[in-house]
């Protein structure tokens, strides 16, 4: 046994890989691995200075005669470690995993890698003014200086990170897989390691001249509107809830005059307990319903609780139940650290619409929450190169959902046009993050096994449908 672990260890340039095992922090979700750590200078100009450690998975391929490339699996937030990541994505990347190893480093900020985690009082933040999130972001920062210096938790210089992995690791050449903020990280890493990158699959891709968040409110809007319109255009959802944009409205309207008392069962625990709800909790639950087919198809059916029975008792739950779906998996610093030195720094200010972005459900909030940390924020080390269009004959796979709330079609779009060997599959009526999208799995290992999209057959997933509407608890009509 002992000549069995020593043989599966493996030291490669200052890595020392040796079983582990990742666990998703719900702890309902467990992956076999092999883990380790690599020292990197926390500061690159100062390769003298503090050292941080970078938490390196590998999942080797079950195949013996595995391919040489390794499958680089990259999160997105920012904020989310890849590890963690990967435990709810092990499934859909099964077919990748049968001949090649998938490789986990989690970017610096996160997980493993000196996590820049807050604890943040949500309740507090759900309830308060811009001062209370200011308040919030200065004991952030504080606690976080103990142990790191924030601005060096960029992508410029995670990219970096990765490249030294795959050195140390004895990889001539990687693929990459990249979700939302993880597409921007793929695509600078191709930019600066052209020659050590095969095969990239961006799914929700984010183009590199695109600065993320300024224009977010509208698309979660019209994401929305697309929900509705859907609902509208099948007879069983039009028969049950007509227009469920009206449904949408009055609850709006009511919730824009007061908050509400809520009383419900917890959606985890089963107690019984209450809540304010209020008109930000009803934009994180209209916004996270409009991520996945499953949480949009139920969507109508709650609203249609709230707006003609008064019952807001399944929106509370949704809203907690996303809430917690979040808890501990992001770290707020390092999101903090990327948001504020790639992104609102490029806001066009003069030219945002706030009357536009007012209308809809999201308004102006959060784009007021960015500014407000941001100038309390320390900006990073950015590559001067970054926000240029990037231009590569590296194949690429890009995948976005038809309704995508976050990364739209649009910008999956604009991201191709300088890639040249790339094909773009659009899911209809799909929201962000193709990975559990019929047939995905199989198009994507074809992808990285012929290293090349050309002839690539992709009629599967054209043919998907999103998740039929429930037309009540009990599920979608039969």
């Amino acid at each position: 046994m002992l000549a069995a672990l020593i043989a599966r260890a493996a030291c490669a340039g200052g890595i020392v890989l040796t079983p582990c095992r990742l666990e998703h922090p719900t702890h309902l979700i467990a992956v076999q691995a092999e883990c380790g750590t690599l020292s990197v200078p926390e500061n690159p100009a100062a390769p003298g200075g503090r050292q941080i450690p970078l938490r390196v998975a590998r999942v080797p391929a079950i195949n013996l005669h595995k391919r040489p490339d390794a499958l680089f699996v990259l999160a997105g937030g920012p904020g989310m470690a890849a590890t963690t990541f990967y435990t709810t994505a092990a499934a859909a990347l099964a077919r990748i995993h049968r001949d090649r190893d998938i490789v986990l480093v989690d970017q610096r900020g996160t997980g493993g890698s000196n996590a820049l985690d807050c604890s943040m009082d949500e309740d507090a933040l759900w309830r308060s003014s811009g001062t209370a999130l200011e308040e919030q972001t200065r004991r952030c920062l504080a606690t976080l200086t103990a142990h790191a210096a924030v601005a060096f938790y960029t992508t410029s210089v995670a990219v970096q990170d990765l490249d030294r992995v795959r050195e140390a690791l004895g990889l001539t050449s990687i693929d990459l897989y990249g979700v939302s903020y993880g597409t921007r990280v793929a695509q600078h890493y191709l930019r600066r390691f052209p020659q050590h990158t095969r095969a990239v699959i961006l799914d929700g891709a984010v183009p590199p001249e695109t600065a993320l968040g300024a224009t977010l409110a509208l698309d979660a809007q019209a994401a929305l509107e697309n929900i509705f319109t859907r609902c509208r255009e099948v007879a069983a959802c039009r028969a049950r809830f007509g227009d469920p944009g009206l449904a949408y409205r009055k609850v709006r309207d009511t919730l824009a005059q007061h908050p509400l008392t809520v009383r419900l069962a917890d959606p985890t625990t089963g107690e019984p307990r209450s809540m304010q709800f209020t008109q930000l909790q009803l934009a994180s639950v209209l916004r996270l319903s409009s991520y996945t087919s499953e949480q949009a198809a139920v969507l109508p059916l709650i609203l249609a609780a709230a707006g003609t029975r008064g019952d807001y008792a399944p929106l509370a739950a949704q809203f907690l139940i996303a809430e917690r779906s979040y808890e501990d998996v992001l770290a707020f610093g390092m999101h903090n650290t990327v948001v504020c030195t790639e992104d609102v720094p490029g806001y066009p200010h003069a030219g945002i619409d706030r009357k536009r972005l007012a209308a809809t459900f999201l308004g102006t909030t959060e784009l007021d929450a960015l500014e407000r940390v941001c100038a309390l924020w320390p900006r990073g080390p950015i590559d001067a190169d970054f926000h240029a269009p990037l231009h590569s004959a590296t194949p690429v796979l890009l995948l976005v959902g038809g309704n995508d709330p976050v990364t739209p079609p649009a910008y999956a779009h604009q991201a191709s046009l300088g890639l040249p060997n790339s094909v773009l599959l659009e899911l209809e009526g799909m929201g962000h993050g193709q990975l559990a999208a019929p047939c995905i799995d199989r198009i994507m290992a074809r992808f990285l096994e012929r290293g090349s999209g050309s002839g690539l057959d992709l009629a599967c997933a054209r043919r998907a449908r999103p998740m039929p509407f429930f037309t009540s608890f009990a599920g979608p009509p039969p």
